[in-house]
């Protein structure tokens, strides 16, 4: 059957169910069943009245049915079109641009789908559905949200008038496995030498900080750090769109911030829920990403005895993320001295991780840097170089240009680092 055909029968079949007097009684299983039998009925009909018909719809296999109703049960009461690609587990990134658009991410490859939705209106219903399912919501005055569906996937939507073309929807897609460092080793993102040294530095409790542009994998790298915390630890994450996944941790808080209300009140910032964890008696606090006032918070919070705390930020670079930092600390302490806030910066963050999205696709680890402290002569942060990767070095052995040496002040099993051998050059 031709991708035209399948697309026309999805369509008359919605139309033949929705019809149905009893829709909005039947549960979700007998829904499922209904849509089954009006198939078989359609074959039926098929087989009696139109030959060409029958010798189409004979030839459908078991799988090929089971994708025609699933995609028909998730138009009437899923999410459509978005349904069944979001079924596909190779899909990591979906991006709508406008209801007639849609392209996914596999393999690191973009590719433009054949499927659509019928208008842009069942593409709002679709949209209002999973935001409001997530108590959160969209409107045109309130037009742009970042939220989540059931299954974690972290999702941003533009709606009209600022979208030009239609409702705009980028969803991005995370392994129901939680991620570890054994699978980004399996993967080629960092080393077993790399891995082994960042598992010391997690356990020892240093500040980390994981920076690196769109689709580099920061989340991902940080939920394969989050695994390093021992499990007796009580830690608490905050995020604008719950998405961390966490497994190792009993004593876990999750915090997730909250959007205004119609009249433009009640909104819980990160700002707002970085404070409140100071209050939680945390032992580490993790934040998803670092995007502009809070970043203040973030590092006093390091440097108030919040050890091992973890976050993620936007840069081309380290060097970069400590400009960026500098920025963003700007914003919620308008008037600080520059100097202030990268003496603040130097004492809060020991390591800073850079991940990259080559030019293959692939994701790797490219720099990891230790944070010394602030010059005051040359008025500049002192890093040292730790680990690079060198993208044309045919050598397969990893790049370490530099050794641990900043003074662990108030951090746990220091010792273990040394008999470790952390400054070692392999």
């Amino acid at each position: 059957m031709t991708e035209s055909m399948r697309t026309e029968l999805i369509k008359q079949l919605k139309t033949e169910v929705q019809n149905n007097a009893d829709l909005t009684k039947l549960s979700d299983e007998q829904l499922g069943l209904l849509v089954e039998r009006t198939l078989e009925d359609k074959i039926k009909w098929a087989q009696q009245n139109n030959p060409q018909a029958y010798s189409e719809l004979s030839s459908l296999n078991f799988r090929e049915k089971k994708l025609i109703t699933s995609s028909v049960y998730q138009a009437i009461r899923g999410l459509g079109v978005l349904g069944t690609i979001i079924k596909d587990p190779d899909v990591t990134e979906v991006m709508i641009n406008g209801y007639k658009d849609i392209f996914v991410e596999k393999a690191g490859k973009l590719i433009e789908l054949t499927e659509h939705f019928e208008s842009s209106r069942e593409l709002e219903i679709i949209i209002n559905k999973f935001v409001s399912q997530a108590g959160r919501q969209v409107s045109q005055s309130d037009p742009i949200v970042d939220t989540r569906l059931e299954d974690g996937s972290r999702v941003n939507v533009v709606m009209p008038p600022v979208a030009l073309n239609g409702p705009i929807v980028t969803i991005r897609r995370f392994s129901k496995d939680p991620m570890t460092v054994e699978k980004l080793i399996g993967y080629g993102s960092i080393t077993p030498e790399v891995a082994h040294v960042l598992k010391l530095l997690v356990e020892c409790k240093y500040n980390v900080f994981v920076s690196g542009g769109t689709g580099s994998g920061k989340t991902t790298f940080l939920n394969a750090l989050s695994n390093f915390i021992p499990s007796d630890e009580r830690v608490i994450t905050i995020e604008d769109s719950a998405e961390l996944q966490i497994k190792n941790i009993r004593n876990l808080v999750r915090l997730e911030t909250k959007n205004a209300g119609p009249d433009g009140k009640g909104a819980i910032t990160i700002r707002d829920l970085i404070k409140s964890a100071l209050r939680m008696r945390p032992e580490r606090i993790v934040v998803g990403e670092v995007r502009g006032a809070e970043a203040l918070d973030m590092l006093q919070a390091m440097n108030t005895g919040h050890d091992g705390s973890l976050s993620t930020g936007h840069a081309n670079s380290t060097k970069d993320m400590l400009s960026r930092l500098e920025t963003m600390v700007l914003q919620g302490a308008d008037g600080l001295p520059l100097e202030a806030i990268r003496q603040q910066i130097s004492s809060a963050i020991d390591i800073i991780i850079h991940l990259s999205r080559l030019r293959d696709k692939s994701r790797k680890t490219v720099e990891i840097v230790e944070v010394l402290h602030y010059d005051t002569e040359r008025r500049q942060i002192v890093i040292n170089p730790l680990y690079e990767f060198r993208e044309n070095d045919n050598s397969s052995r990893t790049k370490v240009i530099g050794q641990l040496t900043r003074t662990a002040n108030a951090m746990q099993n220091v010792e273990k680092l040394r008999n470790a051998g952390i400054d070692l050059v392999i």
